[in-house]
């Protein structure tokens, strides 16, 4: 099966990583086109030229109707009817200002999976990525502001002097020699390029015949570009979307200072699958069981799903045997009050799980602070966790108040504070933004809520403390059912293997 240009790249690198091993690794980037869609600039240029001259020219005018190269915005002036006489005019205005402090921060927009995939090399030992682009070297300050801007939601940074830029003319026909130049510059700064990525042909073409670097893959981003596709060298590698479930090819490369819990281990299903993974943490719902107060292992309350005549819920103590005997972590979500930590903490002894393989999770309103300090004093070399979303929009609204709050839980004996993934926990609030002022202040962070495949990788590399997920990954065989509604759960499993029997393509289709 013919690989995925992501997943080229990764075997490039994986290559590169056994033969120069050592050494510090490189992956060159060009910036317009290839990182940044050029489209939004295109737009936000043109509609300011409508609020600075009274016109309506681009009102209806959206990134998808732009096909065209940024340095063809004529064509783009044909298709929206602008008058003849006035074309020379907008050209002008667009020249002028596309390159304007105020233009490249309010139109720099990455293609989705740029930012990720930088991340991704950035976080790798011995490794960086730097860029090279054909912006005049007056721009330098304004490129690393906005592009900063950018990569905070991302975690990506981008230093100095790890752009190269037009150092000379400014003339658009030398786009190729300076991404030569560039090359040539790392190239005696030490560094190992193993790829280069651009949305120009003929600057990979140039690339590829100097013969600076003949072992670098080198990556057609497959955008919008002004040389002909064919002027493109042979061997070089094609592609559109910066899928990272494709760069990251198995669980056997993440990064090993994040912790991975599988959730949802409440059935026999469920925990045979999490068994049989190489995943350290299990998490368990537990709850008294109403009629016989047996601690069981089940998701959903008893008042929104009664028991089912056919259901026969798992205990807790035989499923602490069985994690215990496989030396595998357990997370205990506990879904009750003070009755049910005092019964929990009788079952879950000194002598069942240490503290490396123990960790608790409950919501402040379950167990309130005597119940926090209580587990905190019983088992203070445990993980004890509590999920923040309701802090939200304090976090980003009023931070000062919201750290004071996260510190009364601290003292509590909290260790780790929780995040979902999924705006509607979060109350609208963004993710990256709210883990990255927790993260700053210095708190460990775990991730849940976290969907499909692509999903878990992004979390994954924002390097929190850990992360929990349903593994519902069939392209990793990994059909993880969810804590899900109690009767659903071989549903479920059944759509995820039909899905892995889809064929790359009939899945890439589906999501995209």
């Amino acid at each position: 099966m013919k690989k995925s240009w992501m997943g080229a790249l990764a075997e490039r690198y994986e290559q590169a990583c056994q033969r120069y091993s050592g050494q510090t690794l490189l992956l060159l980037c060009n910036i317009d086109g290839t990182i940044l869609d050029m489209r939004h600039t295109v737009l936000v240029v043109l509609q300011s030229f409508d609020r600075a001259h009274g016109t309506r020219y681009f009102e209806r005018l959206n990134v998808a109707a732009i096909t065209t190269h940024e340095n063809f915005v004529r064509e783009v002036l044909k298709d929206c009817n602008v008058p003849t006489e006035r074309q020379d005019e907008i050209v002008e205005y667009y020249l002028g200002q596309r390159w304007l402090s105020q233009s490249l921060r309010e139109s720099a927009q990455p293609f989705d999976g740029a930012l990720e995939t930088i991340r991704w090399f950035q976080i790798q030992p011995d490794t960086a990525v730097a860029l090279v682009t054909d912006r005049p070297e007056s721009l330098r300050e304004d490129t690393l502001s906005s592009l900063s801007a950018l990569g905070q939601r991302y975690r990506v940074t981008f230093q100095t002097d790890l752009l190269y830029m037009n150092r000379g003319t400014t003339a658009e026909d030398q786009a190729a020699e300076v991404k030569v130049a560039g090359l040539r510059h790392f190239l005696d700064a030490g560094y190992d390029v193993f790829a280069f990525i651009d949305n120009e042909p003929s600057n990979l073409k140039a690339i590829a015949a100097s013969k600076l670097a003949p072992e670098a893959l080198l990556l057609h981003a497959d955008t919008i570009f002004k040389s002909p596709s064919k002027r493109a060298p042979r061997g070089a590698v094609r592609g559109k979307h910066y899928r990272i479930d494709d760069l990251i090819p198995s669980e056997s490369v993440l990064p090993r200072g994040v912790q991975l819990v599988w959730h949802g281990v409440n059935d026999e299903a469920n925990l045979r699958q999490f068994l049989g993974s190489k995943v350290h943490w299990a998490e368990v719902d537990v709850r008294l069981e109403p009629s016989h107060a047996d601690l069981i292992l089940r998701h959903d309350t008893f008042a929104d799903t009664p028991l089912g005549a056919d259901e026969t819920p798992l205990l807790l103590v035989d499923t602490v045997e069985q994690l215990k005997r496989a030396g595998r972590g357990i997370k205990l979500d506990l879904k009750g009050g003070r009755p049910l930590l005092d019964r929990v903490l009788d079952l879950v002894s000194d002598e069942t799980f240490v503290g490396d393989d123990l960790w608790y999770n409950s919501a402040i309103g379950d167990l309130g602070e005597d119940g926090f300090r209580c587990l905190s004093a019983e088992r203070p070399d445990a993980i004890i966790q509590c999920p923040i979303d309701f802090l939200s929009p304090l976090i980003q609204a009023v931070p000062d108040k919201a750290h004071e709050i996260l510190e009364m839980f601290r003292s509590w004996g909290i260790t780790r504070f929780s995040l979902s993934w999924e705006r509607r926990d979060l109350k609208g609030a963004d993710l990256h933004d709210i883990f990255r002022q927790v993260a700053d202040w210095g708190y460990e962070i775990n991730i849940y809520n976290v969907g499909n495949l692509e999903a878990f990788l992004h979390a994954v590399i924002l390097l929190p403390k850990s992360v929990t997920s349903d593994y519902n990954f069939p392209k990793w065989r990994y059909y993880g059912q969810g804590s899900g509604l109690s009767g659903q759960h071989f549903d479920y499993q059944l759509r995820s293997r039909a899905e892995a029997d889809r064929s790359p393509s009939e899945r890439r289709n589906r999501s995209e």
